[in-house]
Parts: C-alpha cells; structure tokens; sequence
C-alpha cells in the first residue's frame, strides 16, 4: 500500500519521513540547497504487523502543485502535516482539498515541529486541524503532535499509521495491469527504467507491455526485471512502489504523463470522458467553453467540460462530458482533479464513470452518481441494435475482468448473447417482430416452406449474436421451425400446387430407400427443384419424414431403426462417446452427429462435454 504526505511548504514532511524511514526523499542537488522538496521523493516504511508500506513524499510549494498531484493519485493512506508554530495554512487546505477530491479517507494528521511550542498551542492547532477536516472524508482521523527533531510522538504515529492501514483492503492482482509512470531513466548495464505505483493487476519478468497513449507509434517492450522497495521480485503486485527495467525502448519513447499496460489487456485511449465533476465550496461555475488543467495520475492534459445543464455550479456532483486536448488511458472509477490555468488554483474534481464512450459528442449520463447497474443499463440502451462487448465492461464500469460475465448476467435490463451484451427490450421487440415477419410472409407467400433466414437478416440488420439466441430460443419454444435456413410457423403447412403429388411421393420413396444415409437439403433439391424444403415441409406434416437436422430429414422407419439399434446395445445411463456410438449404429460422422442431437432435443439424451447418456421407456 502507498502512504503519501500532504501539507504546506516547510511544515517538515520531508523531515518526517526520514525520522519514520531513516531515508531522506530530498535527492537533487537544488532540494538540498533551497531546503524544499520539488520532486516526488520516495521511501519505504516498516509497520509492524502491516509490511511494508511505500512513502511518496510530496513538494507543499504552490508552484509544485502538479508534482503533488502526480504523487497523491494511487495513495491509499494520507500524512496530512500541519506545523504546530504555523497551523493550517493555504497549501494545507489545498491538499486536503486535493486529497478529498481523489477519495482518500484513510489516514492520520501530524502535527510536526511539537518541540517548538506548548501543548496548549498544540491542542489549538489541533482543534483549528478537525475544524478543517469537518466535512472531508477525512474527518474522523487521528491528530497526532510529533517531532521530527526530538522523536516524540513518532512511535503514537506509527501506532495510528498500523491502524489506519489495517483498514485498508487488500487489493487483487487478477485485474488489467496499469502503472502510471512518474520517473523514467537509464540505467548503464540495465537500460530504460520507469517507476511508478501499480494501481491495478500486475506485471511479471518477461511481461511484453505497452506504452499508452501511444500517440504516432506503438511503443512494445519487454520487461527485463522488476525492483519493488529497492529489493528485486519476480512480480509486481497492486499498490506498491515500483521500478521496471524495460528491453527494446528508448528513454524517448516514454514522453511525460505515459502509463505502462500489459499488452492484451483491453485499454483504451480516449479524448472523452463521461464523469461526475464537483467544484470546491470556493470556485466559480465552469461554462462550456472555460478551459481547465485535468489531472489523473501522472497525467496534466487541457479540457473542457460540458454539464448536461450548460454550466457547472459548485455544490453537489454534476454529470458531465469532458473533452480532452490529446487522448489519455483512463477507466471507470478513476479519480481526478481539474485545475484553472489562470489563475493556477486547484477549483474541483471528481470520478470517471464511463472512460470509452462511443463518439466524442457522447452526451452525458442524465443523472450523477448513478450506480453500477444503472451506468450498464445505460450502455447497452445507448449501443442499440450494435450491441456492447463483454470484454469493454471492465474499462466502461470499472470492475474486474473476471467479475464480468456473473456482473451482467444478474442483471435483467441486459442480456448476453455471444460475447456482447444487448438490452434486453431490444431482444423482446426483435422476438415479437421476427413472429410477425414470418407470419407475414407465409400470408403472402402460402407456398413457399417459409421466410429465408439470409432475408430475415437484412430485415432486421441485427447482429448474428443477438438474432441467432432469438431463433433458438423462439424455435426451442415452439414458436416456429428453422430448417436448412428457412424459418416458418409451427403449425404452417405450404400450399400444395398440382402437380406436387407426383414429387411429394417420390421424395418420400427416395428418403425410405435411403435409410440411415439420406442425402440433404440441398442435394435434394438438385433432384426435386428449389422448393424442396417446402414439399419436405408437407411430408413433415403428413409424419412422412423426421427433420432430424435443419438440413437433413430421415424416413420414420430409419429413426425408429436406429433408436431400437441404441436400446438394444446402450444400457440406460451409461456414458457414451459419438466415436463408441458410431461404431453401434454403423453410420459415418456426417449422419450420427445430427441424429445424436436430434436425441438431445427430444431428451432421448442427455449430453455432458463428449459423452451421452440414453434414457429409456420402459
């Protein structure tokens, strides 16, 4: 997990962390000089009975408050530093507003620099401390006075540090691995090396990864080795600082604000998002066409957001579409800050709920804070005839890859056909439509077998998916027939023109001599005429023929050879492979794989993976 600092400049956070760690953050030669922090440092934490826990030290200059926003993005627990000679003081309260804004909830509040006043001055810095914490996710955490200088109060600290991180829950590596990139550099005898926290999934040696957004080319790499803590693993593991060393890419390759992805894991980049978007208690409403800084990760871009209702008020959350400058890898759930430029001034933030919409004048949700159902009935609605697949849900909701298929298929709204998702309103007016185009069609058309699949296709435009599972579901109830690509009513009997007599008889003749082996359909109908499927269909009625497959039909008698062929050799309830039954019934594949489902739809059968299992009448 990741311990990030918070707090006004010279309030001693860099002081406090190496009297926790014993590592001093400061690096560069010019923090040293001017005695303040300006980039992120880092160092890791021993807590009893927790592990260790990644420190990410942030600078509390005002001019550096994009580095801290870089560093804050992925922090599980907050140090919010106050000095007790100074008290809460302007960047106190931009942090903290910062700190809300991205969800953190989890911390402790130190009141550093203890041994400089009395404790009546520390307790009204203390009280000055929860007033400001009133309202804020952060409002019930513990205050506690330390010194950097003389040790007291470090060990309170760490005490209320293990508690806080305790509260913490675990997260899994079974997720898309993304790792926000802070720092990149080479190392001689190692190559480029990128650091970061790894908020989601996990990487491995040998990985092949991606760097995102790829802008005018796709940056690979492989992953050479991987540090965490300054200690080398075999895996990286979500919400720990990391450190990977990358073969086949250059230092240049990874430009400011990128992000490390595993390649096959679905992201997306996109220059549109769909957010809830609160401003500060203090900023002015945004118009449509004000510009901001958004801050996600270690990513700054320009954007522009548009509220359902035009502008943005400050107060509660506001549904909205933000457009971006240049495309980002976001996923719902993030959290982010938006910034003025002018003047620089953090005015709000907020969280993505839908990181791909499909075009860049999506509109927004109609509602904030919608839930996840909610969110997923909206994007399958918004999909139409199209359909949304399955494998874009852990970006568009926000949930893990594997929670996925269980997630949608509880809910009634949507329904899953192939691998996409469709609403499930849509598949009801297909299933009424489709009854009554074929009914329309038999009106029109008394003797034809029935309306041509290929043609139903073309009436309805629907995806094959979502218009194959209606067909099976319609025909499994009864609702109409599906043979050899013509679909008609149940109860539809074709029309028999003169002259049919002649070769209805003679295609029921053709198919008695041909016992176990008949041809099919459409070898039929080279001998019998394009309309071959509906005389097939009127012998059906007449029970004249089985249609054993869609585009195969036995005589009676051969069903009934081959069933009473099966009850004498197959006992009831012994498992049987379509190899073992072919041998009993002396047919090829091209006749026993039909007939053998022709037994599972009249539950003669019964089939688990490759085997059957027969059931008889006694």
């Amino acid at each position: 997990m990741i311990l990030g600092t918070a707090g006004h400049i010279d309030h001693g956070k860099t002081a406090l962390v190496k009297a926790l760690t014993g590592i001093d953050t400061d690096r560069l030669p010019e923090e040293k000089r001017r005695g303040i922090t300006i980039e992120l440092g880092f160092a890791p934490l021993e807590l009893e009975g927790v592990g260790t826990v990644g420190v990410v030290d942030v600078p509390g200059h005002e001019a550096f408050v994009r580095t801290m926003l870089a560093g804050t993005s992925g922090i599980d627990l907050a140090m919010l530093v106050v000095a007790a000679d100074e008290g809460v003081m302007p960047q106190t309260r931009e942090h903290l507003a910062i700190l809300s804004l991205l969800g953190v909830c989890r911390g402790v509040v130190a009141i550093t620099k203890s041994d400089l006043v009395d404790s009546d001055w520390i307790d009204l810095v203390a009280e000055d401390v929860r007033k400001l914490l009133r309202g804020t996710p952060l409002a019930d955490v513990p205050i506690v006075a330390c010194s950097a200088a003389s040790g007291a109060g470090l060990e309170a600290l760490r005490a209320a540090l293990v508690t806080a991180a305790e509260q913490l829950p675990i997260r899994s590596p079974i997720d898309f691995a993304r790792l926000p990139i802070d720092r990149v550099f080479t190392v001689k005898g190692t190559g480029t090396v990128v650091t970061g926290t790894l908020w989601s999934g996990s990487f491995a040696a040998g990985d092949e990864v991606r760097i995102v957004p790829s802008g005018n080319g796709s940056h690979t790499a492989r992953i050479r080795s991987i540090e965490s803590h300054a200690t080398a693993v075999n895996q990286a593991v979500p919400g720990n600082r990391t450190a990977i060393a990358l073969g086949g890419i250059d230092r240049s390759d990874i430009p400011g604000g990128s992000t490390l992805v595993r390649v096959g894991d679905r992201w997306f980049e996109s220059r549109v998002l769909r957010a809830d978007v609160t401003l500060v208690h203090d900023a002015k409403p945004l118009g449509t066409r004000t510009r901001v800084r958004f801050h996600m990760g270690t990513t700054e871009i320009g954007a522009r957001i548009v509220a359902a209702g035009g502008k943005v008020e400050t107060g509660t959350p506001i549904a909205a579409r933000i457009v971006l400058d240049a495309p980002i890898v976001a996923r719902s759930g993030d959290r982010f800050v938006i910034r003025a430029a002018t003047p620089t001034a953090t005015i709000g933030g907020g969280v993505i709920t839908d990181a791909h919409p499909p075009a860049l004048r999506a509109k927004a949700w109609p509602v904030p804070s919608a839930d996840m159902p909610t969110r997923l009935g909206w994007i399958v609605s918004e999909s139409g005839p199209s359909g949304v697949p399955l494998a874009d849900m852990p970006i568009r909701l926000g949930i893990a890859p594997d929670g996925v298929a269980g997630f949608v298929a509880r809910n009634k709204s949507v329904v899953i056909a192939g691998v996409r998702a469709f609403d499930s309103r849509l598949k009801d007016l297909l299933s009424a439509r489709l009854l009554a185009a074929i009914a329309s069609h038999h009106a029109a058309n008394p003797t034809e077998a029935g309306l041509p699949l290929d043609r139903a296709r073309q009436l309805f435009g629907q995806r094959s998916e979502l218009f194959d599972q209606v067909i099976e579901e319609l025909v499994a109830k009864g609702k109409f027939v599906a043979h050899a690509n013509i679909l008609a009513r149940t109860e539809f009997s074709a029309a028999v023109n003169e002259g049919d007599a002649d070769r209805l008889e003679q295609l029921a003749v053709r198919l008695e001599n041909a016992g176990t082996q008949p041809e099919s359909v459409d070898e039929l109908a080279m001998i019998f005429g394009p309309d071959t499927l509906r005389l097939l269909r009127v012998l059906e009625k007449k029970k004249k023929v089985v249609a054993v497959a869609g585009d195969r039909f036995f005589s009676p008698e051969a069903v009934r050879e081959l069933l009473q062929a099966l009850k004498e050799r197959v006992p009831a309830g012994t498992p049987m492979s379509a190899s073992q039954l072919r041998v009993i019934l002396g047919v090829t594949r091209k006749y026993l794989i039909p007939f053998l489902e022709y037994c599972d739809r009249q539950r003669i059968s019964h089939r688990t993976g490759d085997l059957r299992t027969f059931h008889w009448d006694s």
